[in-house]
């Protein structure tokens, strides 16, 4: 990574509705003892008010009057690739904030790979996270770069989930399912409108996704061990007491890149997975199916999804808003990611026979889109800071998992509260 360079990272949409508790987070983690008096970062926009504004609320927050003089703030827009590049060519590494991916991602990852900064997104979007490989992994290699997408809540939870119950799990993990329970309190919850955007753009250009795939051209992975079955559209899980759909963010392809590259670099067995999401009683699987239905007949055509941008709250049930969450909906709500994994003891042939072993383990944390992201992008950021020796050997265009399945990052999170656990194994 780069170095001799005046910061270390630098936040860039600070004054996005994210960014801002990406600032906060940063705030919080360069005053602990591992980066006290340590960390140079600045934040990055298009406006100076803005950003001044997102540090004033920071500092006021944190009790941290300090932040307006010591944090510096770089002017850039990701419309202007020379103002890209000015602000790659000062950090070693980009915290980047501004989506959708789709459309604002990619300039971004094309100045630091240009000039041998990492970048840190938090996208969601599989087009965007695997357009960046087939096109960024060979030059970001070159140039030492380290590029790695989904580093929110899409996907730190999922990925390092399955590596964590890979590694409780005496023997060989084969198969995992995981099952998201999302909790609300008395005001519920909600998530900003921009990844109401990102799912409506994403969902339109499955087929672009499938000719992106068939670019990169990646074998199938073997599958070891009894082949994972896939569950319904909607199905009712006896191991949550709930009913469950599948979850449709970027968790599958996301793991899926991190097994192939732990498979074909160090010589790890691919473990299968799938991820689901609970929905609650029958009265809310209705609701779902509804809005659902809805929701893909009218991602197919222009208008509709123009209809679908334009009104989030009304499309989504609520559950989408162009204000986002209240700081009482924030603290109020919190995650559960529970992973049902099955294997084959040591010794025995994952290619022979029933799987004979299974392990539950779970990721906790708090409210998903604006404390749990900001402190899991921010950890992802520390570490590939401080771990230097335990990423992949040269860079380029990674998975969370991929690059830091070496590092102590589960253990960075673990101590910032997103929290791993074994709940049930085999006796050894």
């Amino acid at each position: 990574m780069a170095t001799g360079r005046p910061y270390q990272l630098v936040v860039f949409g600070a004054s996005g509705f994210t960014g801002q508790f990406v600032v906060e987070e940063v705030a919080r983690v360069a005053a602990e003892d591992e980066l006290r008096g340590s960390l140079q970062w600045a934040v990055a926009g298009r406006s100076r008010e803005k950003l001044q504004a997102v540090l004033e609320k920071a500092a006021k927050k944190l009790g941290k009057s300090e932040l307006k003089s010591e944090v510096n703030i770089i002017l850039c827009d990701v419309s202007d690739p020379s103002s890209l590049a000015d602000m790659a060519k000062q950090t070693a590494l980009v915290l980047n904030c501004v989506g959708p991916y789709r459309f604002f991602g990619e300039p971004v990852v094309k100045a630091c790979v240009e000039n041998g900064t990492s970048c840190i997104d938090i996208s969601g979007e599989p087009q965007f996270l695997e357009g960046m490989y087939l096109n960024y992994n060979d030059k970001a290699a070159e140039k030492g770069a380290y590029i790695i997408g989904s580093c929110g809540f899409d996907s730190i939870p999922a990925d390092m989930g399955v590596l964590y119950t890979r590694s409780n799990l005496k023997g060989t993990l084969t198969a995992v399912e995981s099952f998201l329970n999302i909790k609300s309190g008395s005001e519920g919850s909600c998530i900003h409108d921009g990844t109401w955007k990102s799912a409506v753009y994403g969902l339109a250009d499955q087929d672009n996704l499938r000719k992106l795939r068939r670019q990169i051209g990646h074998k199938p992975l073997p599958v070891i061990g009894r082949k994972l079955k896939g569950r319904g559209a909607v199905f009712y899980s006896n191991e949550l007491n709930q009913y469950s759909v599948p979850f449709m963010g970027s968790d599958v392809s996301v793991v899926k890149r991190t097994q192939r590259y732990l498979h074909t670099h160090l010589n790890e067995s691919p473990i299968q997975y799938a991820a689901y999401t609970t929905v609650g009683g029958i009265g809310s699987v209705i609701k779902l199916m509804f809005a659902g239905l809805l929701f893909l007949m009218l991602v197919k055509f222009d208008f509709g999804r123009k209809l679908l941008i334009k009104y989030p709250e009304f499309f989504s049930g609520g559950h989408f808003t162009k204000e986002g969450p209240t700081e009482k909906q924030m603290e109020e709500s919190s995650f559960e990611m529970t992973f049902f994994g099955e294997g084959y003891s040591t010794g025995q042939d994952p290619q022979q026979g029933k799987p004979n072993v299974k392990i539950c383990t779970q990721v906790k944390g708090p409210e998903a889109g604006y404390v749990a992201t900001p402190i899991a992008m921010v950890q992802a950021a520390v570490t590939l800071l401080k771990d230097k020796s335990s990423l992949p050997k040269q860079g380029g265009v990674y998975s969370p998992g991929a690059a830091f399945s070496e590092t102590k990052l589960i253990d960075r999170l673990n101590k910032h509260g997103i929290e791993f656990s074994v709940i049930s194994k085999p006796e050894a």
